[in-house]
Formats: structure tokens, sequence, C-alpha cells
């Protein structure tokens, strides 16, 4: 996995990475997140024009893409093939810090992350965990969930599934 973190010195870089993995990592259960949970929407995109699509819209609307994990080129460079496949870390504190101050431990949560992948097929996928996957986590008030769905129809409008 390859992270990248324009414009920041490399030991910085270093600890965001080590961050972002522990933000990937933290709170899942032990298989990681139940497919029943994630929402999976085919782009009507290539996986390259998706990527940039989702970055664009996200960052139009006020939220910070923290991090990319580009986990395609962390396979290369351990000598292995993969599709591609990235990760765009992203939020905006603005949303998730008076989510944090109720449920401190709701930190494990955030920021958000949305995967785009490539099938075998050249099919583009975009998958991330809907809002309501995270009501009351970590002793999150009932209700304060719903504060996080809001880019959820931004992605579908990125990727042209917007009526799915």
């Amino acid at each position: 996995m390859r992270l990248r973190f324009p414009g920041t010195p490399r030991s910085r870089r270093v600890r965001a990475g080590l961050l972002a993995i522990a933000l990937l990592t933290a709170g899942l259960p032990a298989g990681g997140v139940a497919a029943e949970q994630a929402v999976q929407l085919e782009s009507a995109y290539s996986f390259t024009e998706t990527l940039d699509r989702l970055r664009s819209t996200l960052e139009s609307k006020g939220l910070t893409i923290f991090a990319t994990l580009d986990h395609r080129a962390g396979a290369l460079a351990a000598g292995l093939e993969m599709p591609p496949t990235t990760v765009l870390v992203y939020g905006n504190p603005k949303g998730g810090t008076p989510l944090m101050l109720a449920a401190p431990n709701f930190a494990l949560e955030l920021p958000l992350r949305v995967l785009v992948r490539e099938s075998e097929d050249g099919t583009t996928y975009v998958v991330f965990n809907p809002a309501e996957s995270l009501e009351g986590r970590h002793g999150l008030p009932a209700g304060m969930a719903e504060r996080l769905a809001g880019p959820e129809k931004l992605i579908a409008e990125a990727v042209g599934a917007a009526g799915d």
C-alpha cells in the first residue's frame, strides 16, 4: 500500500500514513466490515476517471481528502499483481468533531473512507459503509450518524449511479 500526502515532509507523511492505517482498521470486527453493511455502486466511468470525479466532487463540497491509499502500488512494490484499488480517506472536522465530542471513541470511525476498485472484467466499483451502519457505534447517541450521510449522495452522483 502506498500512501500519498502531497507537500508534507517525509517524517510527517510516515506518521500520517500510520494514522491512516490505524483509522482504516480500527473498530472493525475480526473479519472486517460485514458485506451486507457496505454499499457497492457500479461506476459509469473508468477507474481513473471515477477516482478523479470523486476527489473533485468531495473537495468541491468542502470535504478534505486526508489520504490516498493506493493498494495496487503497494502490491506491485511487493512483486504482486492486483487490479487498481484505491481508498480515499476523507472528511470535514466541522462535521466529525461534534460526533467525537458526543462519543469520544467514535473517533475510531473517522475520517470516512471510500474504496474505488476495478474488477477483472474492467468494471469500476465504488464501495463505502453507509452512515446508518455507524448508528450507535462506540456510544454515539441515536440519530447522530445520519449527519455523515451527505457524502453518500455526492458519491453516487459522481460515479453516475444517483438513481441506484
